[in-house]
């Protein structure tokens, strides 16, 4: 952890003291929406006006966790001022670096001492875990943190009956939809994984199920109540999915989204959605998508697929067509895509074809957390909070090519005593491959 949050400010540091200028800042404020949110609250006008050309009026664009993180930071250092850039990436540095800790807990629980270490030293330089948290001044990478806590929560929790255990993980549950309301897309078929060993005693499951549930519930009514108050309309966690959906979905779409339309960028979408104010722009936008969806299913099938390559590859199109006239630069991004990319579903078979039961928590995030991404519009920065587990399985398949012994069944890594609840499951008698 140490060592990765050092080569994170040694990158940072020298680049933030030449390019740091006012004129930067006056141009697009860093933050982008989080931060011209994260203004207003510090300037006095409330959680309000995300976009840079105009103000719009309270919003609901955002989970609140991290736009009043950096707000504190504004309030303490100044708005948009070089001590705040510099401290909000020391906290994004030191949110990365704890992300480790989880890596190597979660490589450990499922592979194997030796696996989890490998993969926590690998999150020390993978480029995606160094690069984000330098450029990106948004909860991208406390979102990849909280994620990995939350998979290695469900792999420790999974059949155990402790009460406080399940009180906790709803708290998780509910801090990450404050932080990132995206993570929470993974919440059903974790925690119904976590929850199946007690699938025999539906008293006791079903209460463990309902307090958990219910603590989720009342860390997210604060926000939700708020929202309630200021739009009059019930928003849980946030409102800006229409116009994600429409960016993605519109007859001006070449490939996969159109930024251009973005109000950030657009000044006749700005000044329509300051006149509009956000719930009915947000309404209006969703309502033009879904027809657009239901009109055009061709184009949109074609739109799915140029957003799941670059979910998976960070490019649009296909690498062989790219290649030869693609900078030095971006060959390496395409080479590390591709072999991230490759390597982490060959991990996930692998971990399959070595009987893994416990690899089931890294599938379900592999699998689902990227499917709302394929239908609004993607990047490999929303795929981030993916990355610690795609690193994890990465590395046990390299470690499964080159090593007899990872490949060789064995005892259980995770045994009856870790999985509480198990001690009568059929689960205890399937061995687990050991990477030792």
């Amino acid at each position: 952890m140490f060592v990765a949050f050092v080569v994170r400010f040694a990158i940072y540091y020298p680049t933030f003291l030449q390019t740091y200028n006012e004129v930067a800042l006056k141009n697009f404020p860093y933050g982008a929406e989080t931060g011209m949110v994260a203004a207003a609250i510090a300037e006095g006008r409330g959680f309000s006006s995300p976009l840079r050309m105009v103000q719009t009026g309270p919003t609901a664009w955002f989970a609140p966790l991290f736009p009043y993180l950096l707000a504190g930071i504004f309030k303490l250092f100044g708005v948009f001022s070089s001590t705040s850039n510099l401290i909000i990436h020391i906290l994004n540095f030191v949110f990365s670096a704890l992300t480790c800790w989880f890596v190597a807990w979660i490589g450990k629980h499922i592979f194997g001492r030796t696996a989890g270490i490998a993969a926590a030293w690998v999150w020390v330089v993978l480029p995606t875990a160094v690069f984000y948290p330098i450029i990106w001044v948004w909860d991208t990478s406390l979102s990849g943190l909280w994620l990995a806590m939350l998979v290695a929560a469900t792999l420790k929790l999974r059949g155990s009956d402790r009460m406080s255990w399940w009180l906790g993980y709803g708290a998780l549950w509910s801090a990450g939809a404050m932080i990132n309301p995206s993570l929470i897309s993974v919440l059903p078929p974790l925690g119904l994984w976590a929850i199946w060993p007690l699938r025999n005693r539906v008293a006791p499951a079903l209460r463990l199920a309902a307090a958990s549930a219910l603590v989720f519930a009342v860390g997210i009514m604060p926000w939700t109540i708020r929202n309630y108050v200021v739009f009059q309309k019930f928003i849980p966690l946030r409102s800006n999915f229409g116009l994600e959906l429409w960016l993605g979905n519109n007859p001006d779409v070449p490939d996969s989204w159109t930024p251009w339309l973005h109000p950030n960028y657009s000044t006749e979408e700005a000044h329509k959605y300051a006149s509009m104010t956000e719930i009915p722009y947000m309404e209006e936008k969703q309502r033009q998508a879904w027809t657009f969806i239901r009109s055009h299913p061709a184009d949109v099938a074609r739109f799915a697929l140029h957003r799941f390559s670059n979910h998976w590859l960070g490019i649009w199109g296909a690498p062989a067509d790219l290649w030869a006239a693609a900078p030095w630069s971006l060959k390496l991004t395409i080479a590390f895509s591709c072999a991230f990319t490759l390597l982490s579903w060959l991990g996930l078979l692998f971990a399959y074809r070595a009987r893994g039961a416990a690899a089931h928590p890294l599938a379900m995030v592999m699998l689902i957390f990227p499917l709302t991404f394929y239908l609004t519009h993607t990047s490999l920065r929303y795929r981030f909070p993916m990355d610690p587990v795609m690193l994890v399985l990465a590395v046990f398949a390299v470690a499964y090519a080159v090593s007899p012994a990872a490949r060789r069944p064995g005892r259980q890594s995770i045994s009856a005593a870790d999985f509480p609840g198990e001690r009568q499951s059929s689960l205890q008698e399937e061995p687990i491959t050991a990477f030792r």
